[in-house]
């Protein structure tokens, strides 16, 4: 497989001065939805799950799983290519379109502002928001491990998302804007989506999905 790339960054620089950072998305939320991928078979299959939830209450509407053969190598700063053929496969089965939608990963907290949220939410023209579990890029001041404890993620001057502990004595999650959404939307929102798990409850229902967790198990046996 030969990957250019300069051709690449090239890209992510030409889609990234396209992404918007206002609110552009009806506040009045009903529907949110979360996305998680994960590789099988060595990394050769790309397994991605979106599940979309009521909100407030959080209550599964429908959840898809795409399993895609991979297509693009593991290249830190370029995940967004190898992660969105799969996501774009699931969208495709999802019949009611969340207002909002959560992706694990980094939405322009990342070097050439381009995370898979940020990528994705240009892709689908949805408002999006980057939930990742490690810092890709920037600079924070340390913060107490206390639930609600949040401080700026800084880059070049720029601020590019948010530190929280969303749990007490867990490792922060870096909250980014994707698109369409507002650097402090994209905090309000991962806050009102934590129910005393360190991930908001669309990304911990993917990744549950993705994952066949418990959570996702006893789902299933209920129904």
């Amino acid at each position: 497989m030969s990957i250019n790339l300069e051709q690449l960054r090239q890209t992510q620089q030409t889609l990234a001065k396209q992404v918007i950072l206002t609110d552009a998305f009806c506040q009045s939320v009903k529907f949110i939805g979360g996305t998680d991928v994960g590789f099988e078979d060595d990394g050769h299959v790309t397994k991605a799950a979106i599940v979309v939830l009521t909100y407030p209450d959080f209550k599964v509407v429908e959840y898809h799983i795409a399993r895609i053969k991979t297509q693009f190598p593991y290249i830190p700063g370029y995940l967004s290519f190898r992660e969105y053929p799969a996501l774009i496969e699931a969208w495709q089965q999802v019949t009611q379109k969340p207002d909002l939608l959560f992706v694990d990963g980094q939405g322009v907290a990342h070097p050439r502002r381009l995370g898979i949220a940020s990528h994705l939410g240009l892709l689908l023209d949805m408002p999006t928001i980057g939930v990742a579990k490690k810092k890709l890029c920037g600079q924070y001041e340390s913060l107490p491990k206390q639930a609600g404890s949040v401080t700026p993620l800084q880059d070049k001057q720029e601020q590019i998302g948010w530190v929280l502990c969303s749990k007490n004595n867990c490792n922060p999650l870096f909250i980014s804007a994707g698109h369409r959404v507002s650097q402090d939307s994209a905090l309000k929102w991962v806050n009102l989506c934590l129910r005393g798990y360190r991930l908001p409850e669309p990304t911990r229902w993917a990744d549950a999905i993705a994952s066949n967790k418990p959570l996702f198990k006893n789902f299933k046996h209920a129904q």
